[in-house]
């Protein structure tokens, strides 16, 4: 089913870095879902009235509020499609990750509830009524509802729509809450027990914390994450596969939406070629990177020596010290500057993000002290950097 309406209703549903294709996969799941919601709120709304059932006729509306959800992610596509204009030079995507956030707030409020209701039911248990016929309306409800969270989860990973993963969590939730609420109603009809507010408190508990876990993960590209290892790796061959470029470091990507992301690196070129020749290949790598990964990429050229041995050799010296020191540590740009009485190595090291100035500075002063103790000569200019890149990613040339 999933597949069909795919095929049917979005136009090169393959090409999904385009921006129309994945506002057409976020528009298509956003209809599903109020269709979905708005069929199983008439369904449960006449079957409660008809049994005089409010626990059914209650589920109904909660079906209706759970349309508010996919009206918040059609809403938050359509906006994010709009493009840059002279106030956001980066466009509006960052628009899907605030729809996604407020869906999170609703999943939370949901919880809330029932988790409050839940405690009300303990404190006065309210008599129960086990009626054949809501059991199959709402076990009809979780075929629904599971079908409808994994469409959005299927979407949402073809696109990574944020969004559409609230969608599914939010749809997932209510498979929870409603599977609880048969499992008490059965419980209570063979035992006669009345569970139901204890099995109420942990599933707003578990609902709760999926509420959580949707916001903090929109509010990581929100705040400004670290560089996806993976993307970092992506990015870095991309631009060392040109002829002309040595190495790479300082990558920082800005992602201002799902597939609006823009990044700066540095490229090493030798510093013996015409500057003309090395700006030329710049450009090609920055217009390429546009067409084949979709980034507005900016690249600082900076010069390194790849043929005099004797600096070579020196920072090859300044590379395993450096690595015995800290082999999560890395050092780029480097440069040797003879001097009358003395040999100053100016020089990057880049750090992990999480370590204090206290520990840069001891890293330093290490570093100057060993690089000292190879050669009297030699005076570090050391600049230390944090390294962007999640899960400790590494600089090493």
């Amino acid at each position: 089913m999933t597949e069909f309406l795919i095929r049917h209703f979005i136009k090169d549903y393959k090409d999904v870095e385009k921006i129309s294709v994945r506002t057409a996969y976020g528009v298509l799941a956003s209809i599903v879902g109020i269709f979905c919601n708005v069929f199983l709120f008439a369904v449960k709304f006449v079957v409660g009235l008809v049994l005089h059932s409010v626990s059914v006729t209650a589920d109904a509306f909660n079906n209706l509020s759970d349309a508010g959800s996919s009206i918040i992610s059609f809403v938050g596509v359509k906006m994010a499609e709009k493009p840059a204009d002279k106030d956001h030079p980066f466009g509006h995507g960052r628009i899907e990750y605030i729809a996604a956030l407020v869906v999170s707030f609703l999943v939370l409020e949901v919880g809330f509830t029932f988790l409050k209701d839940s405690f009300g039911k303990i404190l006065h248990p309210e008599t129960m009524n086990f009626q054949i016929v809501s059991v199959v309306i709402l076990i009809f409800s979780i075929a629904v509802k599971l079908w409808l969270g994994l469409f959005n989860r299927r979407l949402g990973e073809k696109i990574d729509s944020k969004v559409m993963m609230a969608v599914f969590t939010d749809s997932m939730g209510d498979v929870i809450t409603t599977s609880a609420t048969i499992l008490s109603l059965i419980f209570f009809a063979v035992t006669g027990i009345n569970i139901d507010g204890i099995v109420g408190v942990g599933v707003a508990l578990v609902v709760m914390w999926a509420g959580v876990g949707i916001a903090r993960d929109t509010l990581e590209p929100l705040i400004g994450q670290a560089i996806d290892p993976e993307v970092y790796e992506e990015i870095k061959h991309f631009v060392e596969r040109y002829d002309g470029i040595e190495g790479t470091h300082d990558l920082i990507v800005h992602n201002y939406g799902p597939g609006r992301s823009m990044a700066s690196i540095h490229a090493e070129v030798p510093n013996d070629v015409d500057i003309e020749q090395s700006h030329e290949i710049i450009d090609r790598i920055e217009r390429e990177a546009a067409k084949e990964l979709g980034i507005f990429l900016v690249i600082h050229m900076d010069p390194v020596e790849i043929r005099n041995k004797k600096i070579l050799r020196i920072k090859e010296t300044a590379v395993r010290i450096l690595h015995d020191l800290d082999p999560l540590c890395s050092l780029h740009d480097f440069r040797v500057v003879h001097g009358e009485h003395q040999i100053n190595l100016i020089f990057d090291m880049v750090v992990p993000i999480d370590y204090d100035e206290k520990k840069k500075e001891d890293l330093s002063l290490r570093m100057a002290e060993r690089m000292k103790g190879a050669d009297s000569r030699y005076e570090c200019v050391i600049t230390v950097e944090s390294d962007y890149v999640a899960q400790g990613g590494s600089d090493d040339k």
